[in-house]
């Protein structure tokens, strides 16, 4: 499974990075903002985008609209230090296919959100 994880602060990405390769996932590339994750992934085609909601330039519902408008749209799982709960319908309507609180992200509940 091919992983582009975008997230403005780096420690994050390393850090999500590091646990995704350690249980099984590729991670075929980083963004830090909305532009930068839209051209990641035309360049990288993963299959799975973990995707911050709040970026410096669009956020991410507005980027998972149009990565599921995309040719080959990848699977989008929105993150975020907030509980989904704050963002209301937002998730569901933005064609993400979860969301995973980033203090409780794993291999293991990616897995369960895209199966």
């Amino acid at each position: 499974m091919r992983v582009l994880i975008v997230d403005d602060h780096p420690s994050f990405r390393a850090s999500a990075r590091k646990l995704l390769e350690s249980e099984g996932y590729d991670v075929v590339g980083e963004a830090a903002d909305g532009a930068g994750a839209l051209e990641a992934a035309e360049q990288l085609h993963p299959d799975v985008v973990l995707l911050d909601v709040q970026l410096p330039d669009l956020d991410g519902f507005e980027v998972a609209k149009r990565l599921a408008a995309s040719d080959n749209a990848p699977e989008v799982i929105l993150t975020s230090s907030r509980d989904s709960v704050d963002y209301g319908k937002c998730v569901g309507e933005c064609g993400a296919r979860g969301f995973v609180p980033k203090g409780e992200l794993s291999g293991a509940l990616l897995t369960t959100l895209l199966g």
